[in-house]
């Protein structure tokens, strides 16, 4: 997820403002609209550029294709889990900070973060007191342990994490929607109105960052709850709320929400009176309306594609808006386990792949650095590892010689048809299967490229194990970031055998590796960092000598911001602009 880094420094009468925040968030107080001045390329990857607290006019975002969810629970997108805090909010949020702050937890619903006891089994929270729904309700404990209780139904939150399924001592339960009674998650208590308890099966020590990194905090009541309809008119919590029904596949609009108190929120603005979410432009139709100020953001976050990045990067006035910030996202292939069995043909896909054309699909230096472990360098403790297959092909341009070799150990001395898949809207990622389709064919390998849109690819297709094995996927275009930024914040949920889902699924490579599973048994119980941070290393390693995923590119994001965007920086929990704290000059 990381390339050589394009220096950043601060011009002298730069419109770019530090952040002068509280612990977890913005002073409201005084307008702080910064005028005009010299903008400066890349100021946004650590500083806010165009700080202001100018209330009016309409936020404008659009994406190629659409949400997977807006259910705060049935999100894994990071995007999605950015754009939910405009309208939801949870019992720990990443900070609202530029810089290596953004990549923290801060208290949101809850006064602090959770107090450990039990030996890290137990967790407990406290509630702010007088948070309010879009309706003016009080937000209660009890609409948490709800919200929790739901994401133990893959049926209904097919997409969303299940952490809160592997970590809580709550084996057997249904969730809510087969088990009306609520006091049946035992694993979760609620002794007052402002009190919500949790009770883990091992030690985790790091359930803060569990809690904060995605949206299934977010409370719901079950009046309010509509199962599966409830994507489209989600109960809001936070700054905003929907004015109608969300469109699928066309969009929605998102309104001030008249409850939501400033003063309890640390972590959020309410600049813009509305904001427009658009859905299926294409991605360089985007970039055209973002760099002639029509529109303000680009959903996704991962950059523009190849005829805005040469635009942007030779014409001086452009680039001055522009960011090109590490992202934290690793752009990997994951190689399916069930459907390329032997380790050998897996190898042999590995030795053959043209990296260095895979990272110029990616944009080449603008758009990251060619990967060599599956972490990314932003993860705490994280060690740069052995690439074992690139010792004699340092240019890493695919090793033939190698490749036939392999496929000579697994009984396909005559190469091997294979299918792959990869995100229709997204040209970076089309690329990409087309840079190895092209080098894999070298070695005899053949490659039947399939897409599928961004919307459904995660939960219906290369998320589904059972689509994968219906249509025989092989691999697929992926890419992630920190859950939160350690080493189980990133490589859980892609590697452990009990992250596999039927649908939802985020272990792509279907992989159950007996000794990789065990390591993640062991690891929750031990306390001390740097011999969590060496199991991690290790887990990475043994992935990637089984050649269940093809390392490809850590991201760098081109990222264009226009003059009208005002509190603009680059959030590293995200991996993109934080979409929370926005505002708009027109």
């Amino acid at each position: 997820m990381k390339s050589p880094k394009i220096g950043i420094s601060a011009a002298a009468g730069a419109v770019v403002l530090s952040l002068g925040l509280a612990a977890c968030g913005g002073d409201d107080s005084g307008d702080k609209d910064s005028g005009s001045g010299a903008l400066k390329f890349d100021a946004g990857s650590t500083q806010i550029v165009n700080a202001s607290d100018k209330k009016g006019g309409t936020l404008k975002m659009a994406q190629p294709d659409d949400f997977e969810s807006l259910d705060p629970a049935n999100i894994y997108y990071a995007y999605g889990n950015n754009i939910l805090r405009v309208y939801s909010r949870t019992l720990m949020t990443y900070c609202s900070k530029p810089g290596i702050e953004s990549s923290k937890m801060c208290p949101d619903l809850a006064e602090a973060p959770g107090v450990p006891s039990n030996g890290n089994k137990t967790w407990t929270y406290k509630l702010r007191k007088g948070v309010k729904y879009e309706d003016g309700n009080e937000i209660k404990a009890r609409d948490i342990k709800y919200a929790v209780a739901r994401t133990f139904d893959r049926g209904i939150i097919r997409n969303g994490p299940s952490y809160f399924q592997q970590l809580l001592d709550a084996d057997g339960y249904k969730g809510p929607f087969k088990d009306k009674n609520l006091d049946n998650l035992k694993a979760v208590e609620t002794p007052d109105d402002y009190t919500i308890i949790f009770k883990l099966k091992n030690p985790f020590i790091e359930f803060n960052e569990m809690v904060g990194f995605s949206g299934q905090t977010a409370p719901l009541t079950p009046e309010k709850d509509k199962g599966a309809r409830y994507t489209t008119h989600p109960y809001s919590s936070g700054p905003y709320k929907f004015e109608k029904d969300y469109e699928p596949k066309k969009g929605g609009v998102l309104v001030r929400n008249t409850h939501w108190d400033a003063s309890t929120d640390p972590n959020r603005k309410q600049l813009p009176d509305r904001i427009e979410l658009q859905a299926g432009l294409k991605a360089e139709e985007i970039d055209s309306r973002l760099m002639s100020g029509s529109l303000h953001i680009d959903l996704p976050g991962s950059g523009v594609q190849a005829a805005a990045r040469q635009q942007i990067i030779t014409s001086p006035k452009l680039k001055a808006n522009a960011d090109n910030p590490i992202a934290g996202f690793h752009w990997f292939i994951p190689i399916n386990t069930e459907v390329v069995t032997n380790i050998e043909c897996r190898k042999a896909i590995v030795y053959a792949a043209d990296r260095s054309a895979m990272y110029r699909a990616y944009g080449g230096e603008v758009g990251g650095e060619v990967a060599t472990s599956i972490s990314p360098p932003t993860v705490v403790g994280r060690e740069k590892g052995t690439d074992f297959y690139t010792k004699a092909d340092p240019n890493y341009t695919g090793d033939v010689a190698q490749a036939k070799a392999s496929l000579t150990k697994c009984g396909q001395p005559n190469g091997m048809n294979l299918n792959m898949a990869f995100r229709s809207d997204r040209p970076k990622e089309k690329a990409t299967a087309e840079a190895l389709q092209q080098s894999l064919a070298k070695a005899g390998i053949k490659l039947e490229l399939k897409s599928y849109p961004s919307g459904t690819y995660t939960n219906e297709q290369m998320g589904s194990p059972a689509f994968q094995k219906r249509e025989k996927l092989a691999m697929g275009t992926y890419g992630w970031a920190p859950d939160w930024n350690t080493g189980y914040g990133y490589l859980q949920a892609v590697t452990d055998g009990k992250a596999i889902q039927a649908t939802g699924n985020t272990n792509m490579e279907n992989l159950k590796d007996p000794g990789v599973d065990k390591k993640w048994n062991e690891v929750v119980s031990v306390t001390d960092e740097a011999q969590r941070n060496k199991i991690y290393n290790e887990i990475d390693q043994t992935v990637r000598e089984q050649a269940a995923i093809l390392p490809n590119v850590y991201a760098k994001s081109l990222l264009f911001r226009p003059k009208t965007l005002t509190n603009v920086y680059f959030h590293k929990g995200f991996g993109m602009y934080d979409y929370a704290n926005l505002g708009v000059t027109g």
